[in-house]
């Protein structure tokens, strides 16, 4: 008998408690166990005052450490106080599995190690990519391979909004709207927006894939919330799609690590992925370049993910569990490939204007109007780094009839 306990009860802690119910005797085949959830945390009692078995909802943190449990799933999400139960259960020697993101990313190699002291299991597969197997095939599958490059559509929330932005010519705030009436993003939506959700799975992907602790904080981060419908029409007007692409790329010893809008084309694998569905695609040196596709969030999904933990700790049980002692990662935040960049320009003179981004960029590509309703000037570029881009979009900027630069990459060439 293999007893389980649950933190929290929201969208995915339902999903967990309705899959484990519901898929006993399948489970009991896989691993000859019989599995049986024995008490769940909740935060509010009355609202579970109606349910089946209401003995198995508690409000009491210490009834949970009292129970005589093999696993606690943790989907409470945040830090506090969740870090402080984590981190007490395993010292009581309880496996391990958590869908919380934000947990792993900053605090996972300690809770790591602390599982590691105390021979239990610590499995977050359901951290990234909701439904979508990915921690573990890097850690498994993929582990005659070194991986040398990740890539990404990690927030389904953002994806939706940009989706939407596409597709019915709506602003931003529009999107994001019916985005948030559909409960796909939160009525404080900044994590998701401004990129910090996207970068923390990045963080964890890149730590687990590179063997190297990487700080999500220190990746550099760009969100779509100053993306308008121009910039819809100008990815429009040359076969492109804006996206929230995560990218981090092994250099040597270093790591180049970024979440930001970048320009793909209309028909390449992440131009094709839409509304709230993920995408992440590794490159290994034996494998080549392999992709990962499904829903990134909801109930079921991610739930999905937490059950298949739950039967890993389960069948390895008896394993021992890794050293997770990482040396930190050196991270390096600007595009060092040679690519086209798309260079949105406002100026007071645009005919001024005209004349210092000739001067300045001797190779470009502008713009035609098209449908752009926009004084801008539009151009695309061509710099054999984001360093050297930077340095002559500073001397464009430092000339008095130049408003502000927007600069966004393009990941396939169109000069």
């Amino acid at each position: 008998m293999i007893n389980i306990g649950i933190l929290g009860n929201g969208t995915v802690g339902s999903g967990v408690l309705e899959l484990i119910e519901k898929n006993i005797k399948k489970i009991k085949e896989t691993t000859g166990e019989v599995v049986s959830v024995k008490k769940v945390l909740v935060r509010d009692m009355f609202k579970n005052l109606r349910k089946l078995k209401t003995d198995l909802f508690t409000d009491n943190i210490e009834e949970i450490f009292n129970e005589d449990l093999d696993i606690v799933v943790e989907v409470m999400g945040g830090i506090d106080p969740t870090y402080d139960y984590v981190k007490k259960l395993l010292k009581l020697k309880r496996h391990i599995v958590t869908a919380n993101k934000d947990l792993i990313s900053k605090h996972g190699e300690e809770l790591l190690n602390i599982a590691k002291e105390n021979k239990v299991k610590l499995y977050f597969e359901a951290s990234v990519g909701g439904g979508i197997p990915i921690i573990k095939p890097i850690n498994e599958c993929l582990l005659g391979n070194e991986i040398k490059s990740i890539k990404g559509i990690l927030n389904g929330t953002t994806n939706f909004i940009l989706s939407k932005m596409y597709e019915d010519n709506i602003s931003y705030h529009g999107a994001l709207s019916i985005a948030q009436k559909l409960g796909f993003a939160e009525s404080n939506p900044e994590s998701d927006v401004l990129g910090y959700d996207a970068a923390r799975k990045l963080a964890i992907l890149s730590t687990t894939a590179y063997n190297k602790r990487i700080d999500w904080e220190k990746i550099k981060t760009v969100g779509i919330n100053e993306i308008d419908q121009v910039d819809i029409n100008i990815a429009k007007e040359v076969g492109c799609k804006i996206k929230l692409i995560a990218v981090s790329e092994k250099n040597g010893e270093e790591i180049y690590a970024s979440v930001r809008p970048v320009l793909v084309k209309s028909e390449s694998q992440f131009g094709k992925i839409e509304d709230e569905y993920n995408g992440i695609m590794i490159n290994g040196d034996a494998v080549g370049e392999v992709f990962f596709y499904g829903k990134g969030a909801g109930k079921l999904p991610t739930a999905s993910a937490v059950l298949g933990d739950i039967i890993d700790v389960i069948q390895s049980k008896n394993k021992n569990t890794r050293s997770n002692c990482l040396t930190k990662g050196k991270i390096t935040v600007q595009w060092a490939h040679k690519n086209s960049w798309m260079l949105r320009i406002k100026s007071s003179d645009k005919s001024k204007a005209l004349v210092i981004i000739n001067n300045i960029f001797k190779k470009h590509y502008k713009l035609n109007k098209g449908n752009i309703n926009s004084e801008d000037v539009v151009i695309f570029v061509q710099s054999e780094n984001e360093n050297k881009l930077n340095v002559k979009i500073k001397e464009l900027e430092d000339f008095r009839e130049i408003i502000s630069v927007k600069s966004i990459l393009k990941l396939d060439d169109i000069l």
